[in-house]
Formats: structure tokens, C-alpha cells, sequence
């Protein structure tokens, strides 16, 4: 048995022993794709028949983290509806893009479908209030990114990392594409716009390691154009508290 036949046989086995029940399952993330490392976890996500509760769960078994995305089958509708709602697809693209362990009625194979379905919709777009939101946002942190002392790294860095993550979010809802955090956020933001992904990222890592701002500003501007330009006097937003 290889290295990836054994994570599968491990998933599997998890799914066997504490969900006996199930109605299927599949495993997700970089164990899927044959990527995973001795220490990476596992993201499993089983179905479980309905009236069964719908849950997020972190276990270790027989020594490994494991993260469980549990699904009553009733509820997949609404987790997609609510995936697509904050585009960045989790639940949609494991049940996309993992291999299926076990699936002795068929539901997983539809799930599948459903949830490719959804994926080639596309995520919503933003609304007029959210775009003009994100615009303004953005130009706050590009103004204050360029306004800050090198000396003083610990501002300078968080505005580089809020100014990524903002711009990150307005490019690939310009595109109609998938957003992402963590290390999704790099992988869909440069399939989405390969050039200003690139340039975003790199002028993120000038900051990290010259203190120089001047290609993230640059790179900020690019996507601002993108979407308008900046947004500074002349914004409002109504607060409903």
C-alpha cells in the first residue's frame, strides 16, 4: 500500500468506526489530491442521513487531526446557498474536487453534481453598496500604507495584509470568480487575474521584506482602476443598528 492509498484507507476507516450511519463520504484538501505531508490534516466530509445534525468537527484519529464536515443530507442545499452567499466555495469545491470513499446509494455522486452546478453559477456578486464599501476600504489602507513610517513594521505590515486581503476580495468578484483566506487567497486571486494577482503579491512581499510600500501602492491603484478608482470624499453608509 503507497502513501496515498493509506490516507484513504485511514479516512475511511474514521468514517467506518464513528459514523456507521453515513450514507457517504469523501476526502478533501491536499490528501485528495496526493499532496498531503505527514503532519497535514485530513478534511473528510461524510453525509448523514437526515433528521441528523449538521456540524464542524476537529478530532484526532489514531494520531492524526482530522477536520469533519458533516452534512445532514437535507441541509446541502442551504450549505451551498450560504458557500456561494460568501463566495469562497469551501463545502462546494470539497464535494467537487475530492475523492469519494464511500457512497452506497448514490448520494455523494449527487452532491457532486449539485455542487458543480453551483460552482459553474458562480459565487453572487457584490451589490452597488458593497462594491462602493470595498472601494473605500481599499483606499483607506492604500493611503495609510503609503503615510507609514518604514521605521514602524508593525503598522506597515497590517496595513500590507488588510490591503491584500481587500483587493484580493474586489478582483475576483470583478471576475465573477472564487475568493479565497489563508493560502486560497494567493491560488484564487492569480487564477482569477494572473497579472494583477502577481503584482499584488509581490508588492505584499516588498513590504514584508524591504519595508518598501511604493509596489504594493502601485499594485492597490491597478486594482482600485479596475473597479472604478479610489473612493475617498463623497462616501457614505447608512448604519441600521
Amino acid at each position: 500500500m503507497n502513501d496515498q492509498e493509506a490516507v484513504e484507507d485511514h479516512a475511511l476507516r474514521l468514517v467506518t468506526e464513528r459514523f456507521p450511519h453515513a450514507v457517504g463520504a469523501m476526502l478533501g484538501g491536499s490528501a485528495a489530491q496526493g499532496r498531503a505531508t505527514l503532519t497535514s490534516d485530513l478534511d473528510v466530509a461524510v453525509l448523514l442521513p437526515d433528521p441528523d445534525t449538521s456540524r464542524r468537527e476537529v478530532i484526532r484519529h489514531d494520531g492524526r487531526l482530522v477536520e469533519l464536515f458533516l452534512h445532514a443530507v437535507g441541509d446541502i442545499a442551504k450549505f451551498f446557498a450560504w458557500d456561494r452567499a460568501r463566495r469562497r466555495g469551501t463545502v462546494l469545491f470539497l464535494y467537487d474536487q475530492g475523492l469519494i470513499l464511500t457512497d452506497p446509494y448514490g448520494h455523494v455522486a449527487r452532491t457532486r453534481e449539485q455542487a458543480r452546478a453551483v460552482i459553474a453559477t458562480g459565487p453572487l456578486p457584490l451589490t452597488p453598496a458593497e462594491w462602493a464599501h470595498g472601494r473605500y476600504v481599499l483606499t483607506c489602507y492604500l493611503d495609510d500604507l503609503v503615510d507609514a513610517p518604514p521605521a514602524n513594521r508593525y503598522e506597515q505590515l497590517s496595513l500590507a495584509d488588510h490591503a491584500l486581503r481587500e483587493a484580493a476580495h474586489l478582483v475576483t468578484a470583478h471576475h465573477g470568480a472564487w475568493t479565497g483566506i489563508g493560502k486560497w487567497l494567493p491560488r484564487r486571486l492569480l487564477s482569477a487575474d494572473p497579472a494583477r494577482g502577481t503584482a499584488l503579491l509581490e508588492g505584499h512581499q516588498a513590504v514584508a521584506e524591504r519595508a518598501d510600500p511604493m509596489p504594493m501602492a502601485t499594485a492597490v491603484e491597478q486594482a482600485l482602476d479596475l473597479i472604478g478608482g479610489p473612493l475617498r470624499e463623497g462616501y457614505t453608509q447608512r448604519w441600521d443598528i
